[in-house]
């Protein structure tokens, strides 16, 4: 089971994906994020990583890695691995391209995974919404390419 997180300013992520479904999922506010993260059962975390490139970058992108660090921090004093990957990385394997924008990325996914459905006949995808996606394209990310990403903290 992987925990992948989408971590954000205020609020961040969080899908549990065995490989098949997802087994749990949080859009919520950062301090309960962290709470999640400490309680949750999955084997490996991986938290998606702000990058670089070139350009000048607010207040808005400090407070994201400052919350990356939290959760990085809280992964392993729980005693689990956690790896970091890039957006770039999640574009190119899902849509072949690190032009994609948020809308291929969820298209690739759910041409890959289903459509959501409706409540009553409900696809693997039912329920993501806005930031969910880029949270379930980290976990999918992650479970193709187990050795990607790097290796974060240290273990007690």
């Amino acid at each position: 089971m992987i925990l992948a997180i989408d971590p954000g300013t205020t609020q961040t992520a969080l899908v549990e994906w065995d490989g098949e479904r997802i087994e749990a999922k949080h859009l919520v506010p950062n301090a309960q994020a962290l709470e999640l993260v400490g309680a949750s059962q999955a084997g490996e975390v991986v938290v998606e990583m702000v990058a670089s490139y070139g350009m000048p970058v607010g207040r808005e992108v400090f407070e994201t890695v400052v919350w990356i660090g939290r959760f990085i921090e809280r992964t392993t004093a729980a005693g689990k691995p956690v790896r970091t990957v890039y957006r770039k990385d999640i574009k190119l394997h899902l849509c072949h391209s690190m032009r994609a924008k948020d809308g291929n990325v969820r298209q690739s996914l759910i041409d890959r995974l289903g459509a959501p459905g409706t409540k009553k006949a409900q696809g693997v995808t039912y329920g993501i919404a806005k930031d969910l996606w880029a949270a379930l394209a980290v976990a999918v990310y992650a479970h193709d390419n187990p050795q990607a990403g790097e290796v974060r903290g240290s273990m007690p």
